[in-house]
């Protein structure tokens, strides 16, 4: 009875005790929602646990940054996800709708259909040929025809500046007697003077160097310029050449002559001269050369119709067109729009050609291989937002001609007439286009990776312009590196910037090569002063006695300073001429002709090198002195 009774009553009991351990043991089905603070999960309508915080170690165990701050990081690394630039929608594929209208133009379809059979590598290839053969027989009738020794430049000229023709001009003889035939290029009526030139107590700048010219001869030849003139602006001023063509003349060397007059002819004005000069020329319109035209507009048309052949009826692989741009665009700067000689030095071209074709490939890598395929279904787009701006940037020298900019040094942007107000809005332009470029390149999320690679090559230029006597420059070539990267997006704005960088790029190194981006002062100013220490005339208007004739006045000066060991001579200039290089401290004018003013600059030397000059004094034609103004003649 016992163990029935045990046995009953463990049978009853035990469904009990396994209903309440299930109860105990089994999950819970209640719902709770989870909430997050400080990135630790509560419970909803819980008070979050108080966990201890770890040890930290900081300079700053308080500070937290700005909200500003954090707002601007999180600008910087864009959106998230991020955004993917697609391929640009055809414009010109479109249907369009006017009021009850609805037309589509399907031009990029028709034009697509209409090139498919020419779109073949023998045709190319053939085409390539005809245009290597073209530009070979171009080339002769520019450069080749004419005898080598006949070309000048536009800042040619028979004497040189301040000392450079030694005492008495006598490294810049013969003075007369002397014939010689020239050809010119175009456009040597904007080749200016970039540091003012002294003449007499004048000093052009920004224009021309074109003395005197204003006489009349009557023997038909043109009227008498100075010696230092600059040989086919004159030719432009006298009427013997034109601007836009170039061309030959004649000129005739004449020895000393007195009062070169001002004029203004053919859109120039030349400047005045009222002393006597021992080196002089006038033009005679005849001449024996040939083949005299500047053939570069020409040449421009030809390479443009040939890249609009090329990208609007051949269609070749992007890579094969980025290329053709590189070596036509490279070419034509050599040869027609900035040769460095005439004519042009093809083994120093080469020299240069190869390494910038490292660079090119460099910008196909980084930006060109990620455009230039968006465009390959629109070849009309394609033409118009590559050629254009290319062309143009291939031509900046041209184009920016107008533009008071040629150094972004701080006395041209002061002295030049309109070279702040260029330069600002140079500046707002290139500001907003960058800006529209970072806007866009932020919804990639590569953002942070280009300013951090910006950042470090700002930083390695700074360092290396702090090295002693050298400066930063920068050279059109140079800035075309830098702001290529950043075009890499797949839009219009983009094509148009990478094509007008590689023209600008091409049109830098062809013409000047890879120049130095760190120069010294004094190859950064050129012919212009460069800050040294200056003399002074012991002579002045105080003490000067204008009765007395020439031939009985002497001029002096100070001697050194005592403390200053690095000059040992001075020289003095008697109307732009090196007439004394020595230690003396005096100069007679007996040999001075009379009855015209005479002009005086000073200047230290050493080793045969003269330091700045000082502004001139002047001897009037009365016999009065008057004293140089302050500071250097530039």
């Amino acid at each position: 009875m016992e163990s029935r009774a045990e046995s009953s009553l463990s049978s009853q009991s035990i469904p009990r005790f396994e209903k309440e351990a299930n109860e105990v043991t089994r999950p819970s089905q209640t719902t709770f929602e989870l909430e997050y603070s400080d990135g630790l999960p509560t419970v909803a309508g819980q008070d979050r646990p108080r966990l201890p915080r770890p040890a930290q170690f900081s300079i700053f165990p308080s500070w937290k940054p700005p909200s500003i701050v954090t707002k601007a990081l999180r600008y910087i690394n864009g959106p998230n996800p991020r955004v993917s630039i697609p391929d640009p929608m055809p414009w010109l594929e479109r249907e369009y709708h006017l009021r009850y209208f609805r037309f589509s133009l399907h031009l990029e379809t028709r034009l697509k259909k209409l090139t498919r059979p020419l779109a073949s590598l023998w045709i190319f290839a053939l085409f390539a040929a005809a245009y290597i053969v073209s530009l070979a027989f171009l080339v002769r009738s520019q450069a080749f025809l004419t005898p080598a020794d006949s070309y000048v430049t536009c800042t040619s000229t028979y004497w040189l500046p301040d000392a450079g023709c030694g005492l008495d001009g006598s490294q810049c003889e013969p003075f007369d007697n002397s014939t010689f035939e020239f050809r010119c290029p175009s456009g040597c009526s904007t080749t200016i003077l970039q540091n003012p030139r002294a003449v007499g107590d004048q000093e052009p700048v920004f224009v021309p160097l074109i003395i005197g010219g204003g006489d009349q001869n009557t023997n038909g030849s043109s009227g008498t310029y100075r010696g230092d003139s600059f040989i086919c602006a004159s030719a432009i001023h006298a009427g013997i050449i034109s601007n836009s063509r170039g061309g030959c003349g004649t000129l005739s060397l004449v020895a000393n002559f007195t009062d070169f007059v001002s004029s203004t002819a053919h859109g120039l004005t030349s400047t005045a001269f009222p002393s006597v000069f021992p080196l002089s020329f006038v033009f005679t319109p005849s001449s024996s050369l040939n083949h005299c035209e500047d053939l570069r507009n020409d040449a421009l048309a030809f390479n443009i119709i040939v890249t609009c052949i090329l990208f609007l009826l051949l269609s070749p692989p992007p890579i094969v067109a980025f290329w053709s741009l590189v070596c036509i665009g490279f070419w034509h700067v050599t040869f027609f729009s900035q040769p460095r000689e005439n004519p042009p030095p093809i083994s120093d071209a080469f020299g240069t050609f190869l390494p910038a074709l490292f660079v090119a490939y460099a910008f196909w890598r980084v930006a060109w291989r990620k455009v230039l395929p968006s465009f390959s279904n629109i070849p009309l787009e394609r033409a118009i937002w590559y050629l254009a701006p290319f062309w143009a940037g291939v031509e900046v020298n041209v184009i920016t001609d107008k533009i008071p900019v040629d150094r972004l040094i701080a006395s041209d942007i002061r002295e030049r007439h309109g070279a702040l107000a260029a330069v600002i809005i140079i500046a707002l332009v290139l500001l907003v286009l960058v800006v529209n470029q970072v806007r866009v390149i932020r919804k990639t999320g590569l953002l942070p990776f280009y300013i951090l690679c910006y950042v470090a090559a700002a930083l390695t230029v700074l360092v290396f312009s702090q090295m002693p006597g050298l400066e930063f420059h920068l050279h059109h070539y140079f800035a075309a590196i830098a702001l290529i990267p950043i075009a890499f997006l797949p839009t219009r704005l983009s094509a148009i910037y990478q094509a007008f960088l590689l023209g600008m790029f091409l049109n830098g190194v062809a013409a000047f090569d890879f120049a130095s981006i760190f120069e010294t002062h004094a190859e950064i100013v050129r012919d212009g002063a460069v800050g040294s220490e200056l003399p002074t005339f012991a002579t002045n208007s105080t003490g000067w006695n204008s009765s007395l004739p020439l031939v009985n006045q002497t001029i002096s000066w100070n001697p050194f300073p005592d403390d200053d060991n690095d000059w040992d001579s001075f020289s003095l200039m008697v109307d732009d001429v090196e007439r004394l290089a020595s230690n003396a401290l005096n100069y007679s004018l007996a040999l001075l002709q009379p009855g015209i003013p005479h002009f005086f600059r000073l200047a230290f030397s050493s080793d045969g090198v003269s330091g700045d000059y000082t502004r001139a004094a002047i001897v009037l034609a009365n016999g009065s002195w008057i004293d140089p103004p302050s500071g250097a003649s530039e």
